[in-house]
């Protein structure tokens, strides 16, 4: 009933239309899509924020580039353990487990700063230790359902209609998304010292955890549920990268060399704000006939500005997924891949090329809208991804593609968190603009067609 609902709803791939959706869901779908919610709003409240948090428990540059490794590592190996513990303690167990352990995670980012430095065999643990210990537990609950997430948009959706169908549930997931940071940029102003408000943020998230760990292990039924019963082994997952059909590998070449390009500078965009520019917002609101005051810290603004990259990110899914209908998914997901090349060329250097026309704070409100557009391609590249499956195979072809990428990204992070500390921010920026352009060259000139938006 409830793909039936999906598969009937995507004629206008809205927002709205996904809401509308969401509520006509089957009750255990509707429950772990309420979980989805409490926990990405809880990890987008406080992942962004984390590099900003760790310099200022005293952590280099080159540190925060291995926290980004490390969250590489973890997003590529996380899924199939995930998937064997499914096997041994069934879904619903499972769930409450990584949601507890997800839970915990930000828990010890909360504590961090008051574990202090600790010596254990004469070596000192410093308090941004703890922040890669945090990490390891956060990101527990998203070991799951990235493969079957993927499976059953595809078998709820008409061929044709994979990049709405994808619009549809990705709207609904991406608000987590935008309210998550925006939150945290309230949080975060009500104290000026950093290290004392962002622990309200994580507070906060932490609530979020033990809400949707609750909510999931008292409403969720997964006596039907076959999910944990597909895994296999190290031979399935050989035999699955073997078997990956053939129009994805010029797909995964160019997504790699773009992922690994935004994977270099991804956890230094706060820093770009906070540090190379100390860049804040000062202005008037008018409301209402009333007029506002608004000073914004550094930090502060960073949030907001997120929620600009996530609302433009919003508007532009479902009008994007309606063009693939007309001009296929390749030239969408291209002009994604295009603006993720650009945008650390754009964030780097942009600003002050806008700030001889407009302030300097209304300028990075406007590389962040452009920014939002890298999620247009989104919903057109998972149906590209999933769209030449066999039927049946969505979940474990989806699983294969990221693995793959994912692990070829892990060294990235690193990488710029090299070039950042000992040469220089605009240099790490500029080689991963030139990594992503060459990944975006690769796959418009290579990249396939799916052949039902032909």
């Amino acid at each position: 009933m409830g793909r039936e609902r999906v598969a009937a709803g995507t004629d206008e791939p809205g927002a709205l239309n996904a809401f509308r959706q969401f509520f006509a869901l089957e009750r255990d779908v509707l429950v772990l899509s309420l979980a989805m919610f409490a926990f990405s709003l809880g990890f987008q409240m406080t992942n962004r924020y984390l590099p900003e948090y760790m310099v200022a428990l005293g952590a280099s540059g080159f540190v925060v580039g291995l926290f980004g490794t490390v969250g590489n590592v973890v997003s590529a190996v996380f899924p199939y353990p995930g998937g064997a513990i499914s096997d041994r303690i069934g879904s619903r167990y499972a769930l409450t487990l990584f949601g507890l352990v997800s839970t915990l995670g930000f828990a010890v980012w909360l504590v961090a700063p008051a574990l202090g430095t600790v010596t254990v065999a004469g070596v000192a643990i410093r308090p941004w230790i703890w922040i890669f210990v945090g990490l390891f537990l956060a990101q527990g609950w998203k070991s799951f359902g990235l493969g079957a997430t993927f499976a059953v948009v595809k078998q709820a959706t008409d061929p044709s209609r994979l990049a709405a169908g994808f619009a549809s549930t990705e709207t609904f997931r991406r608000t987590a998304f935008l309210v998550g940071p925006v939150l945290a940029a309230v949080l975060i102003g009500f104290h000026p010292e950093f290290t004392v408000s962002f622990r309200y943020v994580l507070a906060v998230a932490v609530v979020f955890g033990v809400v949707g760990t609750v909510v999931q292990h008292v409403l969720y039924d997964a006596g039907e549920d076959s999910f944990g019963s597909s895994f296999e082994g190290l031979g399935r997952i050989k035999r699955d990268l073997r078997e990956m059909p053939e129009p994805l590998r010029p797909l995964l070449i160019g997504d790699t060399l773009v992922r690994f390009a935004n994977g270099m500078v991804y956890v230094f965009f706060v820093l770009v704000i906070t540090q190379f520019y100390e860049v804040g917002f000062e202005g008037t609101v008018a409301l209402a006939g009333f007029s506002y005051g608004v000073d914004l810290s550094p930090a502060t603004f960073f949030g907001y500005l997120l929620g600009v990259e996530m609302l433009v990110a919003l508007l532009s899914m479902a009008p994007a997924a309606k063009a693939a209908e007309r001009v296929g998914l390749k030239p969408i997901v291209g002009v994604g891949f295009a603006v993720y090349a650009l945008f650390p060329i754009a964030l780097i250097g942009g600003p002050e090329v806008l700030a001889s026309v407009m302030p300097l704070s209304w300028a990075m409100v406007l590389v962040f809208a452009f920014s939002g557009l890298r999620f247009a391609g989104l919903p057109s590249h998972k149906a590209l991804i999933v769209g030449p499956a066999e039927r049946g195979t969505g979940g474990r072809v989806t699983g294969t593609y990221y693995l793959l990428r994912n692990t070829v990204v892990i060294p990235s992070a690193a990488l710029g968190g090299y070039l950042w500390e000992f040469v220089s921010p605009e240099v790490a920026f500029t080689v991963s603009a030139a990594i992503g352009v060459v990944g975006t060259g690769y796959f418009l000139v290579f990249g396939r067609e799916f052949e039902a938006y032909r």
